[in-house]
């Protein structure tokens, strides 16, 4: 199944990993440095041109993905959840 994050994105559900709240996620220096890295590797994708609300971690055999979505976290989570019954 696929779910929508906002502007036209859609992930495969069996590929995410974790949907966090960006506010809290970012406030520690571990996360804004594993951030800064994953960056550089070019594993970073914006499903938004607006401030992000959230980030939806993604990842299968070959790859992790850090898509940030102006939906908040617990948006993408009941669209997850309906498709988990």
């Amino acid at each position: 199944m696929f779910f929508h994050i906002g502007n036209n994105k859609m992930l495969k559900l069996e590929d995410v990993i974790g949907i966090f709240d960006s506010d809290t996620a970012t406030v520690s220096k571990i996360t804004r440095t594993w951030l800064s890295d994953a960056e550089k590797k070019g594993e970073i994708s914006a499903a938004t041109e607006q401030i992000p609300k959230s980030m939806v971690l993604t990842g299968n055999r070959k790859k992790e993905k850090i898509y940030f979505s102006q939906l908040a976290p617990r948006t993408l989570c009941q669209r997850t959840e309906k498709y988990e019954k």
